[in-house]
């Protein structure tokens, strides 16, 4: 009955026509074609300037910086840029050869308009900083900030760049840029077809055609094992796969899981939701949770060992302190942390402390099957550990009615060092999703505005990771331990085992789109 079941959704997968690839023109252009079913489809379609391919090639449009494989900024439409010494001044010298897809040359008022619509959306980029950008010609313009700013430099390498010529209120369904690719149809809810830019300034991609599937994870790998799929994201818990003629990859990335553990005593926000947590509140209750953890058993168990262990939400990456790390899993150290600071085993054999017993209610996403699993089992081992734990399931929408008071199941992990600002920085407690535990620490603020307003990245780094330790304090696990990171997950990919994707850098939260960073570099095999 299950093999007819996969069969039935194969035939009725090719016949909705949910694959309808461009149509080769002869036999020898099959292989210039490819087809991935690598992730979902863009909320918001594909407008730089409200968020798309901040985690990600942009595909379409070109960015004025870029990454290399070892994370370092490279040049992409920029050929150089300059720093003022006072750090608020950016000048960027722009290529002379650029042109959109549409053939149009590409200057300096364009970045300016795209910059400026980005400020205007009031999205997630972030642009806010700006005051004004100068044009001094067609190919250089100057950046000036209101405040020092040095992952300003990770703005210039995920914004894409818009035409002003040919932007309007429908740009999003209907992107020109002047990236390696070309839109030729979008069918939403199915698939996404794209084109070689004739255009293009770089390198010519080998592959001349994309479609890209919108499906379900289940019937995305009944299609790759029909022939049907080149390249294929899978989760971890379908990873347990082989599919003829395609090859199983796995790469490390930053796409962390943790516990957010609220941090101060319980309250009200202005909003009137509650805030803070009477058991988490306390910091031998924090230490103890990241002692007492086995992270590696988590990876090798809910993850299969496709993982490594998180002990921040930054591992591997340039910013990380590489002091915070602990021997996890340590339960006699976590049991000393404990009674150091008052706690006692009770009858039932759990700690607690002026007649409170330490118990904590642990949220997670109802539909994640990942985060669902990774937090039975951290309640498992933390609640035979003598701190019991108690999980809940719910929507996103309820989980935000708690995150401030309880313990939540979360996921980050950007190659963007803003994002330690983000979740750590006073100022921004209950933004969003950000600062959600209300953590607060005067002596990280001030590490973390210091890293903000470096003149250099290297100047910048070094704050970043005594925000994270200084010896004294800071964020980390050593520290104030206001989360229990547990993992980063491994991102699996089936290949065709005809066409060669190189190396690629650590991937960043959102497993699927970023696996095409590097696409003008994928390569047929001979």
């Amino acid at each position: 009955m299950k093999k007819i079941t996969i069969l039935l959704i194969i035939y009725i997968f090719i016949l909705t026509g949910c694959n309808d690839k461009l149509e080769p023109e002869t036999e020898e252009d099959t292989l210039s074609q490819l087809t991935l079913a690598v992730g979902g489809e863009p909320d918001n379609g594909f407008d730089p300037t409200t968020g798309w391919g901040r985690y990600g090639s942009a595909l379409f449009q070109s960015t004025l910086l870029a990454y290399n494989k070892d994370l370092e900024i490279t040049y992409d439409l920029a050929t150089d840029y300059q720093v003022s010494e006072n750090g608020k001044s950016w000048t960027v010298f722009l290529r002379e050869d650029a042109k959109f897809s549409d053939g149009e040359l590409l200057t300096a008022d364009d970045v300016i308009f795209t910059f400026e619509t980005a400020q205007q959306t009031q999205s997630i980029v972030d642009v806010a900083n700006i005051a004004k950008i100068e044009k001094v010609n067609d190919f250089e313009l100057i950046f000036h900030l209101s405040e020092p700013q040095s992952t300003f430099v990770h703005t210039l390498q995920t914004l894409g760049i818009v035409p002003e010529h040919a932007y309007d209120s429908d740009y999003s369904q209907n992107p020109i840029g002047s990236g390696p690719y070309q839109l030729v149809e979008w069918r939403k809810g199915e698939q996404l077809m794209v084109e070689i830019n004739s255009h293009y300034y770089g390198t010519e991609p080998e592959f001349k055609q994309l479609t890209f599937l919108f499906v379900g994870e289940d019937q995305a790998l009944a299609a790759a094992k029909a022939g049907q799929v080149d390249v294929l994201s899978v989760p971890i818990t379908m990873s347990n796969q082989e599919i003829e003629g395609m090859e199983r990859l796995s790469f490390q990335s930053v796409d962390n899981r943790g516990v957010m553990l609220p941090f101060p005593q319980p309250g009200i926000n202005e909003e009137g939701q509650p805030i803070g947590n009477d058991i988490t509140s306390d910091p031998a209750i924090r230490r103890a949770l990241n002692y007492a953890v086995d992270r590696q058993a988590i990876v090798d168990g809910v993850l299969d060992g496709e993982g490594t262990i998180a002990y921040s939400s930054v591992d591997r990456l340039p910013w990380q302190n590489p002091e915070v790390m602990i021997d996890d899993g340590d339960t006699e150290k976590a049991e000393q942390i404990l009674l150091e600071a008052g706690w006692q085993r009770g009858t039932d054999d759990f700690f607690e402390k002026d007649g409170k017993k330490a118990s904590l209610t642990l949220y997670y996403p109802t539909d994640d099957q990942m985060r669902q699993s990774l937090s039975l089992v951290f309640a498992d081992m933390i609640t035979e550990f003598g701190i019991e734990v108690i999980t809940e399931g719910a929507s996103w929408n309820e989980i935000e009615e708690q995150m401030h008071a309880h313990p939540v199941m979360m996921g980050w992990g950007s190659h963007n060092p803003t994002e330690l600002y983000s979740l750590y920085h006073s100022d921004i407690q209950g933004i969003d999703y950000y600062n959600a535990n209300y953590y607060q620490n005067e002596k990280v603020d001030q590490y973390l505005d210091q890293a903000l307003s470096a003149s250099s990245e290297e100047e910048a780094y070094n704050y970043w990771q005594l925000a994270q330790w200084d010896g004294e304090t800071g964020m980390s696990v050593i520290g104030d331990a206001p989360w229990v990171w547990l993992v980063n997950l491994n991102h699996i990919y089936f290949v065709n085992e005809d066409v060669d994707i190189g190396e690629q850098k650590v991937q960043p939260h959102g497993h699927g789109w970023p696996i095409t960073d590097f696409i003008t570099e994928w390569q047929q095999v001979d």
